[in-house]
């Protein structure tokens, strides 16, 4: 049997290790550490179906796998960050509050569970995809210890948040696709300024850029959606 086979898979499972090993950094309130293996989880949940394409070694087991451990690292993981935020500060005044955090987790499972059977989004995506979601969730902490106030220990707005994140992952959205197939410019005009400005964000803002980089990947998605209908 041919080693390559089992190459996407064991990607895949190094996602899932690193999902695992990014609920240990939150519990221990190592969030920029979480952060990181978070990252590294999407890294690696990106190039297991690059590999399984590459090898012509797709499956059911490899969908079901890849399914399974982004429910780990982009569902179980944002859910418990959002737990922890709404489990400290000042305004933390019942005990049961922060287990809404969850409420992610479910929307995640959800999203994960309905993309297996939707045949709409083999090249591009309807609602926000979790591995999205999730960066967006688990840098909020980081973005708010980079500044005074600690706007985001405000229970009310990370409820919003909260329930806009389960919302937007299955909300009927179409996002463009950021696969580019060819150099193109007019072709991929849009996916080719979205890229450039993400990068300067990250250049300039750091783990600021990350938040502003996904709410920026929907609004244009949304203005293109407009004007797309416009054209027709």
């Amino acid at each position: 049997m041919s080693i390559k086979k089992h190459i996407p898979n064991f990607i895949t499972l190094l996602n899932l290790f690193c999902g695992c090993i990014a609920i240990v950094m939150v519990a221990d309130l190592k969030f920029d550490l979480a952060f990181y293996f978070v990252s590294l989880g999407i890294f690696f949940d990106f190039f297991d179906g690059y590999f399984a394409r590459k090898f012509n070694v797709s499956g059911p087991l490899g969908v079901q796998l890849d399914s399974l451990a982004d429910m780990v690292t982009s569902g179980v993981v944002p859910g418990f960050v959002m737990f922890c935020m709404l489990s400290s500060g000042k305004y933390s005044t019942n005990v049961y509050l922060p287990y809404l955090g969850f409420i992610i987790t479910l929307g995640a499972c959800y999203r994960l569970a309905n993309f297996n059977i939707d045949t709409r989004q083999s090249d591009s995506f309807i609602g926000l995809p979790t591995p999205a979601n999730t960066l967006f969730i688990v840098s909020l902490p980081l973005v708010s210890n980079s500044f005074t106030g600690n706007f985001l220990h405000n229970h009310l707005l990370l409820l919003a948040i909260t329930i806009l994140s389960a919302y937007i992952m299955n909300a009927e959205i179409p996002l463009f696709s950021l696969k580019i197939k060819n150099f193109s410019f007019q072709k991929y005009k849009l996916q080719i300024g979205f890229l450039v400005l993400s990068l300067i964000m990250i250049a300039t803002l750091q783990f600021l850029a990350v938040p502003l980089i996904i709410l920026t990947y929907v609004l244009l998605s949304v203005l293109n959606n407009i004007f797309s209908k416009k054209e027709l």
